[in-house]
């Protein structure tokens, strides 16, 4: 991309982009509670400020330019390709679209909508019968939209990793943590026994992968 062809400063793009995925998202997530908006506010947050710095003004490519220059100087800072720093840090070569982290990201991305999306419709269907919702994602993991939010957000830190995003992340992780505790605080005082044993069969954010697959050779 050349100097005549601005890679930032195209506020329409950060608009558009953070309004696509925050509503892809919220189509899936469909926020009910104050716990529930919480969760996607701090979600919506993450995306706004990795658009910003993508498309607009890119505040970590700035505060590290003297050291990007000094070493990487053939590195053009102004060009959008130096905004994805893993590669430039790995000394990829090519387009950093189809370098191996990249990929990886889309596999991130793809894995966190459609857990978000397939936990969402069981959570729903749950709910709306008043029962505690184990099947699905909640078969294997308590917090499969938590997880779902987590692997997203992971995927977009190998795209375009950011000094603010990579802050975030961190703060995210913790507020999921806790605001998982307090589900399950509620989830024991609304369903008693029946979660007790939800929970001691089922892990938080892990699965048990070798007890699924001992379970499917029985």
């Amino acid at each position: 991309m050349s100097h005549d062809q601005p890679a930032y400063g195209l506020w329409t793009l950060v608009i558009f982009n953070s309004a696509i995925f925050i509503m892809f998202a919220y189509s899936f997530f469909k926020p009910a509670t104050a716990r529930d908006w919480r969760t996607f506010s701090a979600f919506s947050a993450f995306i706004v400020a990795l658009f910003v710095e993508m498309y607009g003004f890119p505040l970590t490519i700035y505060l590290l330019s003297g050291w990007l220059q000094t070493k990487y100087p053939g590195l053009d800072i102004l060009t959008y390709d130096a905004g994805h720093l893993w590669s430039t840090l790995l000394g990829e070569k090519g387009d950093p679209h189809w370098g191996p982290l990249h990929i990886v990201s889309y596999i991130f991305l793809g894995l966190g909508f459609y857990l978000l999306s397939s936990a969402w419709n069981v959570l729903y269907h749950a709910q709306r019968r008043h029962l505690l919702a184990t099947a699905g994602p909640y078969a294997h993991i308590r917090h499969p939209q938590y997880v779902a939010f987590v692997l997203i957000l992971f995927g977009f830190l190998l795209q375009w990793p950011t000094l603010l995003t990579l802050l975030m992340f961190p703060v995210l992780l913790a507020m999921y943590g806790r605001l998982a505790v307090t589900e399950e605080a509620e989830m024991r005082s609304q369903f008693g026994e029946m979660y007790a044993r939800y929970a001691q069969q089922t892990p938080r954010f892990f699965p048990h992968f070798h007890q699924s697959s001992a379970t499917s050779r029985g």
